[in-house]
């Protein structure tokens, strides 16, 4: 596996840059911007992304280790199967993309809009999503347990598989499908 330690890459257009199977180590990413670029198998060890942007860019089956993304922009990114451990993941901008099977546990995801992301899969315990929009989202088969949603929206988020009773949901906005999960979940019996 290349290594690539403490490279300077401040505000480097890498463009449609592919890597895979390389460990980057102490590199600083911030201002940095992507489009179209591919990370395949990829570890990111206490790099920097602050205030970058990266637009259709792919982390696929990538490891995070105490990363910061503090402003970054993500937009129609792909983060399949990579896992998050204890980055600085807000404030941040996400538009659209899949992150399908991520893990992002116990994590601080505080009012971060996750409006319409692919989620499906997706282990979220832990963390703490308080006030998020979680809104259109695809969160089927995703893991909540012990996860904070006080104040999220799941409105038209799709939960199938998903066990809303290990999470904490004080003001939880849901529409009536996800009301009707949760009870069912409470073992109410829901007629028309």
């Amino acid at each position: 596996m290349q290594e690539i330690r403490g490279e300077d890459w401040y505000a480097d257009e890498l463009g449609a840059a592919r890597w895979s199977d390389t460990t980057f180590v102490d590199v600083d990413l911030s201002e940095a911007s992507t489009a179209g670029a591919v990370f395949e198998r990829c570890s990111f060890q206490r790099c920097r992304f602050n205030a970058s942007v990266h637009t259709s860019s792919a982390f696929v089956a990538c490891d995070f280790a105490l990363c910061t993304f503090f402003d970054a922009t993500l937009d129609g990114c792909k983060l399949n199967g990579s896992v998050f451990e204890r980055c600085t993941l807000r404030p941040m901008r996400v538009t659209g993309g899949q992150w399908r099977g991520v893990t992002v546990r116990g994590a601080n995801l505080t009012r971060l809009d996750l409006a319409g992301l692919d989620l499906r899969e997706a282990d979220l315990s832990l963390s703490d999503l308080t006030d998020a929009v979680l809104a259109g989202a695809r969160l089927d088969l995703a893991t909540l347990r012990e996860t904070d949603l006080t104040g999220a929206d799941l409105r038209g988020a799709s939960l199938g598989g998903v066990d809303l009773t290990a999470a904490t949901l004080r003001g939880t906005r849901l529409d009536v499908a996800g009301a009707v999960q949760l009870a069912e979940q409470h073992g109410a019996v829901v007629e028309p």
